[in-house]
């Protein structure tokens, strides 16, 4: 039998635009993985500082775009894009839904979270691991801009062993606390108590 073959991941990258924001002036670039399209917003000074404060942030449609409570991703993403606004920095805006499970069975997620499961109970009832993400794309963006040493914004600790790995390094974890609600605090929880999220 003829051996597997491997394929590797293709990517194209698009020019870079200027995105003026409520936050203030940045740059965008657009990264493509496959279908998937990827985002880097940066400012202008990002490439002048020695570790600059960089956000991977999963991509959210309900909490980013429709204000949902459910989660902490909305306030996450602004105080990201604040800070970086302020300080200079990047924000990958990593376009894999749900922990890389879409937006179909990420509602359906919700669904079984209506009915009393937790956001990984949820999605191991769906046959799906509790966190599915890659970072293939990840590592194409730091190697794009040239990153040795960044100050990471996150509170998952699994985010800081994935940089290391891409030989990364860390010079500071910058948590991004989030005040709780009512309606996130069993999410919260469960980031906290069983996928180990310092919170």
């Amino acid at each position: 039998m003829a051996p597997m073959k491997t394929t590797t991941p293709t990517f194209e990258k698009s020019a870079i635009a200027n995105l003026p924001s409520k936050y203030g002036h940045f740059k965008i670039r657009v990264y493509k993985e496959g279908i998937q399209e990827h985002l880097a917003i940066f400012t202008e000074n990002f490439d002048r500082q020695e570790a600059p404060l960089v956000r991977i942030h999963s991509e959210c449609l309900t909490g980013d775009t429709l204000g949902s409570i459910k989660c902490d991703c909305n306030n996450q993403l602004h105080k990201a894009l604040k800070l970086i606004a302020e300080q200079g920095g990047l924000v990958i805006y990593h376009r894999q839904e749900g922990r890389n499970i879409g937006l179909l069975n990420k509602i359906n997620a919700y669904a079984l979270q209506d009915q009393g499961r937790n956001t990984i109970e949820a999605n191991i009832e769906l046959g799906f691991a509790p966190d599915q993400r890659t970072y293939d794309i990840v590592r194409e963006i730091f190697k794009d801009f040239g990153l040795k040493k960044i100050r990471l914004l996150t509170n998952n600790p699994a985010k800081v062993s994935i940089v290391e790995e891409l030989n990364v390094e860390i010079t500071e974890r910058i948590p991004v606390i989030i005040d709780p609600n009512p309606y996130n605090e069993g999410y919260l929880r469960v980031k906290k108590e069983q996928m180990g999220h310092i919170i």
